[in-house]
């Protein structure tokens, strides 16, 4: 077993939502490392937890109690000011509705994230381009996302997730929307990126094919770890 530290270092995290006058339970006690290049599906039933724990990893929530540190850093002890700071500079994210913008195109959407960033026009203009090339849409920036099929719109999303140069992609769902013929390029894209890139990858999925194109599957029940399969991929 390897000794390097892990990327990903989750300690007796737990996470509770309010219901009226009801306290619900959602994650209770999760310990849990991931390594760095790790492409990682995070499976369950439907209320078993899955998409908070994702959300706080990639710091879109806080957690009642327990550590999360990511790339050595605490994050549950950065302001919401902080943490959107970090999120913006570390976190690519891809979700199961795509979330484009309708009025702009697939160029204009993914240099969205680097409008942030004090990358002048020439070079924002040379990173989409790569990227969209990267992810097989380089003859498609011009449209909009109602000119794409669902599995290009996903790819844009996914060209947007990681035009930035994240170090860790958070996906919710990212197959939930298509059919399996587009849900089998996009996987293959994050299986790409995984293998040539060496991106980290959290994936969402309750889908089994999709996780099998993960690395490494962790299952989840009522808020807690489940049985692991290593090696999903084969």
């Amino acid at each position: 077993m390897s000794s390097a530290q892990p990327f990903i270092e989750v300690r007796r995290l737990s996470k509770a939502y309010r219901r009226g006058g009801q306290i619900v339970p959602v994650l209770t006690d999760i310990t849990l490392d991931i390594m760095s290049g790790e492409f990682t599906a995070l499976m369950g039933p439907s209320g078993s937890g899955k998409s908070t724990l994702l959300n706080l990893i990639a710091g879109i929530d806080k957690p009642d109690s327990g550590e999360l540190r990511v790339g050595s850093l605490d994050i549950t002890r950065l302001s919401e000011s902080e943490l959107a700071d970090w999120r913006a500079a570390h976190i690519g994210f891809i979700f199961q509705f795509y979330n484009l913008m309708p009025v702009l195109t697939a160029f204009e959407n993914v240099e969205l994230p680097l409008m942030l960033t004090t990358l002048a026009r020439a070079e924002r203009r040379e990173r989409v381009d790569l990227t969209l090339s990267m992810v097989g849409l380089e003859d498609r920036k011009a449209h909009y996302p109602s000119e794409l099929s669902g599995g290009q719109q996903q790819r844009v999303a996914i060209a947007r997730a990681i035009v930035t140069d994240p170090t860790l992609i958070v996906a919710d769902e990212p197959t939930g929307d298509l059919d399996r013929v587009s849900a089998g390029e996009v996987l293959a894209l994050l299986r790409r990126l995984n293998d040539e890139l060496g991106k980290t990858i959290l994936m969402v999925t309750h889908d089994l094919q999709a996780a099998k194109s993960a690395r490494r599957v962790i299952h989840l029940e009522k808020g807690e770890l489940g049985d692991e399969a290593q090696d999903a991929s084969g």
